[in-house]
């Protein structure tokens, strides 16, 4: 197999650094309140300090892979009006689905 050319690895290596994703994010009030109220508490870790570091291991891998991965704090009362606007439940799909309507709508106020 051919070794790519330095323009192609550079060329790659933009397009993954124009990666961005929204990292779900809590301190620990609002981890409690979002995970007391989740169709699937078990999904979360055991503590916040054990979800913490995750999360932070998780973020650096990300960016250690060039893509930028950006914290979205979830507000308990906020989501969920959006699951209750969006006929969703409080699972680890609408926690990424809200995030990343959030971030979607964080970037085109930018715009």
């Amino acid at each position: 197999m051919k070794k790519p050319t330095l323009q192609q690895r550079l060329r790659a290596k933009n397009r993954s650094q124009s990666l961005l994703i929204g990292v779900t994010w809590y301190n620990a009030e609002t981890w409690a309140q979002v995970k007391a109220a989740a169709t699937d508490p078990e999904r979360f870790e055991d503590s916040f300090q054990k979800w913490e570091a995750m999360a932070i291991k998780a973020r650096r891998e990300f960016q250690r892979s060039g893509v930028r991965a950006i914290e979205c704090q979830i507000i308990p009362e906020e989501f969920f009006e959006w699951c209750a606007q969006n006929n969703q439940e409080n699972n680890s799909t609408s926690r990424a689905e809200f995030v990343s309507a959030k971030l979607t709508e964080a970037l085109e106020t930018k715009a």
